[in-house]
């Protein structure tokens, strides 16, 4: 298998390195090697916030090199633009707007629910995914992420049904 090469982008206090924690387990406990990296930047006082994942049978570096990501995930949409460069001919942007205004119980679960709509588009199982967000996540924030993972999941469906009908 190819490594996989992941971004993540957003704002300092969206939850882009839990995020990366939540994806980074989920691929080790899969049986990957996984490397990860981050930049804060700012992040306490709002600004820009990355982190790289790459996992794959054999991962050399954890930075995520400049055209090479195969999925963009980000938090901001102010983050969109910023950080396209990442993303490689053919890779693919999930980003807040996908997730319908108003669907999370609670706003604080967007970088979750993004997880769910790149979940369906990798090899993991979801009961993997879930158990990664009970090690990653305190027990009372359980329920309200595996709901906003759930809807994730069903955006990237669409997501995938919409790919399929585009012809890509």
């Amino acid at each position: 298998m190819a490594v996989t090469n992941i971004v993540l982008a957003g704002l300092g206090g969206q939850g882009v390195v839990k995020a990366s924690d939540l994806l980074s387990t989920t691929a080790f406990n899969a049986g990957f090697e996984v490397k990860k990296s981050e930049v804060h930047g700012m992040s306490q006082r709002g600004g820009s916030v990355t982190s790289d994942v790459r996992f794959g049978e054999k991962v050399l570096s954890p930075m995520v090199p400049m055209g090479e990501a195969d999925f963009l995930l980000v938090f901001e949409s102010s983050q969109v633009d910023i950080n396209r460069g990442w993303l490689k001919p053919g890779g693919v942007l999930i980003a807040p707007e996908a997730i319908p205004e108003g669907a999370l119980r609670n706003r604080k679960s967007l970088n979750v629910a993004i997880l769910g709509a790149l979940s369906v588009m990798l090899d993991f199982d979801e009961d993997q995914w879930i158990r990664s967000i009970h090690t990653c996540l305190a027990e009372k924030l359980h329920t309200v992420n595996e709901q906003a993972f759930a809807l994730g999941r069903e955006v990237g469906q669409k997501m995938g049904r919409a790919k399929e009908t585009e012809g890509v």
